[in-house]
């Protein structure tokens, strides 16, 4: 069997024009090519068989009037469907494959779509993207600790410093993904920053300026799409300046449709977690955020109960001195009118957002047990919180799993959107309600 590979295109889909130029003369016999027109007389008809369509076609090959093939079937009907059946939009590919001298299988290209993964962490959104079929091609991440995670369970060891990092050489992609640092936006990093002394935002330059590095990435290679995580508090940072220029970079300097959207992981497990997705494409593809109705088939655990182990080590349960401490503390800041404190959950309950800080003390979440002090989540229960599967490979200390957790991205989150947005590369549907300028509305 010999193949060949065609490019489906707008023409394709409008006008059913599969162009097989690519196919060349001598993939087809010399007497399927017909006459300009069907009264001057036609080929001898080959043969396909279409994924997706019921019946076989036979088509010849029409020629112009100097004799050369205008490198579409003379049959076109057929083809539209064949297009709209397998979802495959402008861009996508198919394959021709020669089974004998005259009968033919066209399939869809079952290349799956590629992405990178920046600002990778410990592999959040690879997951999530591998789970619809996509193939991570280049990785990114420059925290020493990360990386051995991640390549404990990908066995690629990522990249490091992003600044140093030659766009050229990352390999060609459709989707870039990057959940780029969020300390210098995030309120608990304000507040930290604060009493270091150090700038937020893109004033911070070890970190707020890596989203221009993101930038650099996607004005070389122009990726099909890509999506961008980042905490909520994002959208409001200086007064919503720090946003306008984020979109301002991705729309009129890059060129990109955007969408974005604060969700909830609450939707998809037993964790209060909200966090700024934004979705770019260079077309306007008729892409849409999911629902939370949608959101109810990703869900993998509704209460923390869920997701907790039966017998968890003594080490993990409150000392009496760190117990009356946080105590301590969050009645002074009652008294205060402070809204700080511990979270003490019980099974039934929704918990508070994971941090990377959950090593110091875990107060965020702490789960109650009856007639002892509460304890600390488990680094395999965080996972849980986070979406992981139990497969997922835990090599570091706990001090390291709590902020390696506490980083990354809510794993059922990420699917949801990497299924729509694959989807709308893959059928290349667009939207005449998408403009530019209305990216900057808050949706």
């Amino acid at each position: 069997m010999d193949s060949r590979t065609i490019t489906i295109t707008s023409s394709t889909i409008a006008h059913g024009r599969l162009n097989i130029r690519p196919c060349g003369k001598t993939f087809f016999p010399a007497d399927s090519f017909g006459k300009p027109s069907r009264s001057a007389g036609v080929g001898t008809s080959i043969r396909i068989r279409a994924t997706g369509l019921p019946d076989i076609i036979e088509t010849d090959i029409p020629t112009d009037g100097a004799g050369r093939p205008r490198w579409f079937f003379r049959a076109r009907r057929w083809v539209k469907d064949f297009a709209s059946i397998n979802r495959l939009g402008a861009g996508a590919k198919a394959n021709l494959i020669r089974v004998a001298e005259r009968d033919y299988c066209l399939t869809p290209d079952s290349r799956p779509i590629r992405f990178v993964d920046l600002f990778a962490g410990i592999g959040g959104m690879r997951l999530g993207f591998e789970a619809v079929g996509a193939e991570c091609v280049f990785s990114s991440e420059w925290d020493k600790h990360s990386q051995k995670t991640y390549q404990a369970n990908f066995e690629d060891l990522p990249a490091g410093d992003i600044r140093t990092i030659v766009a050229e050489s990352i390999p060609d992609h459709e989707i870039l993904t990057a959940g780029f640092p969020c300390q210098p936006f995030s309120i608990a990093g304000v507040s930290k920053k604060n009493a270091l002394g150090q700038a937020h935002g893109f004033e911070c330059r070890t970190q707020g300026t890596l989203f221009f590095d993101v930038a650099r990435i996607i004005s070389a290679k122009k990726p099909a799409a890509f999506v961008l995580e980042n905490v909520k508090n994002l959208q409001s940072h200086d007064k919503g300046r720090t946003f306008k220029v984020i979109l301002e970079t991705l729309t009129e300097d890059l060129g990109y449709y955007i969408h974005h959207r604060v969700i909830d992981a609450k939707n998809v497990l037993p964790q209060h977690r909200e966090r700024l997705i934004i979705v770019g494409t260079r077309k306007p593809l008729d892409f849409h955020f999911p629902t939370v109705d949608e959101l109810s088939q990703y869900r993998q655990a509704e209460v923390l109960g869920d997701i907790l182990d039966a017998d968890v080590p003594d080490k993990y349960t409150l000392t009496d001195h760190l117990w009356a401490y946080l105590q301590n503390y969050a009645a002074k800041h009652r008294a205060k009118g402070n809204g700080f404190g511990f979270g003490l959950c019980r099974p039934s309950d929704v918990t508070r957002t994971l941090s990377a800080r959950y090593y110091k003390d875990g107060s965020e979440i702490l789960v109650n047990q009856p007639k002892r002090n509460p304890r600390r989540l488990t680094p395999r229960e965080c996972a849980r919180l986070m979406g992981f599967p139990d497969s997922f490979t835990i090599p570091v200390s706990d001090t390291q799993a709590y902020r390696q957790f506490g980083n990354s991205i809510a794993v059922p989150i990420v699917k949801s959107i990497a299924d729509r947005l694959t989807l709308a590369l893959r059928t290349g549907e667009t939207s005449d309600t998408i403009t530019r300028p209305a990216s900057f509305q808050f949706s």
